[in-house]
C-alpha cells in the first residue's frame, strides 16, 4: 500500500515538474514586447486594469514603450486617477533615453502647461530632439513654434523647412501647414497652385481642415479651376468630421446654389 501511495506521489510530482518546465519554457520566449502587445490589445478593448498590471512593472524596469503608454493612461485618466504630473514623469523617463515619441509628448506637456509650468522654450527643446531623429510629428510641431514665435524667434523660412520635412514624410497636418504657408506667401513665394497641391495630399488622408481649405480653393478658383461640385464634396467630407468652418461653408454654398441656378454644381 505504501509503495502504491509513494508511486502515486512520485507520478504526480513528476507531472508537476513537467508542467513547471513547460511554463518556464513558455515564459522564456514571452518577451516584454509580447507583454506590451497584450497590454495594447487590452487598451483597445478598454480593459485598463489589465493594461495597468502589465505596463507598471515594465515601466519600472525601464521599458520606454511602457513608460509612454502608462503616461498616456495618467494623462487621460484611463484606469487611473488623471495625473498630469505623473504623466510628465513617465514621459521624461522615456524622453531622457532618446525615445522620440516620448520627447514629443513631453514637449506637448510643456507647451500646454500640463503637469509642469508652461515653458515654450522647453517644449521647443524636446520637439527639436525628436525632430532631429526624423520624427514627423515633432518636425511639424517645431514648425508651428517657429511660425508663431513660441519659444524661439519667429522664422517663417525655418517653419517651412520643418513643415516640408514632415509633409514629404506624408504627415497630413504638416501638409496642411505647408499649404497655408504657400497660400499666404509666408517663408516661401506666394503660390496657390502649390498650396492646393499640399492641401489635396492632406485632404486625401481625410484631414478635415485641409478638406475645408481645398473646398474654398475650388469654390473661388484659387490654384485650381472653379468646381462647385468638388467644393461641396470637400465641405461635406470636412463637415462629417466636425469641422465648424466647413459646416458654415457648406450651408452658404448650398444657399447660393439654390438661389442662383447657373452656379449650381453639375450633377
Amino acid at each position: 500500500m505504501n509503495n502504491i501511495f509513494i508511486h502515486k506521489i512520485s507520478a504526480n510530482f513528476i507531472r508537476f515538474l513537467a508542467f513547471l518546465a513547460f511554463v518556464l519554457a513558455i515564459l522564456k520566449f514571452f518577451t516584454p514586447e509580447d507583454s506590451i502587445s497584450v497590454a495594447e490589445r487590452a487598451l483597445d478593448n478598454q480593459d485598463y486594469a489589465t493594461a495597468l498590471r502589465i505596463y507598471r512593472p515594465l515601466a519600472d524596469q525601464g521599458s520606454p514603450t511602457a513608460q509612454i503608454n502608462l503616461g498616456i493612461m495618467y494623462e487621460l485618466g484611463n484606469g487611473v486617477t488623471r495625473d498630469d504630473t505623473e504623466a510628465v514623469r513617465l514621459f521624461k523617463l522615456a524622453a531622457d533615453r532618446g525615445h522620440a515619441r516620448a520627447q514629443v509628448y513631453l514637449g506637448d506637456m510643456y507647451g500646454h502647461g500640463r503637469g509642469v509650468d508652461r515653458d515654450d522654450a522647453e517644449a521647443v527643446h524636446w520637439y527639436r530632439l525628436a525632430a532631429e531623429q526624423g520624427y514627423a510629428m515633432a518636425q511639424r510641431n517645431l514648425g508651428v513654434m517657429y511660425a508663431n514665435g513660441r519659444g524661439v524667434a519667429r522664422d517663417d523660412k525655418e517653419a517651412v523647412r520643418w513643415y516640408q520635412l514632415a509633409a514629404e514624410a506624408g504627415y497630413a497636418q504638416a501638409q496642411y501647414n505647408l499649404g497655408i504657408m504657400f497660400a499666404n506667401g509666408r517663408g516661401v513665394d506666394y503660390d496657390d497652385v502649390e498650396a492646393a497641391r499640399w492641401f489635396k495630399l492632406a485632404a486625401d488622408q481625410a484631414y478635415a481642415p485641409a478638406q475645408n481649405y481645398l473646398g474654398v480653393m475650388y469654390e473661388t478658383g484659387r490654384g485650381v479651376q472653379i468646381d462647385l461640385r468638388e467644393a461641396e464634396r470637400l465641405y461635406a467630407a470636412a463637415q462629417a468630421r466636425g469641422n465648424g468652418e466647413a459646416i458654415r461653408n457648406l450651408q452658404r454654398l448650398r444657399q447660393v446654389s439654390n438661389t442662383t441656378p447657373n452656379l449650381a454644381p453639375s450633377r
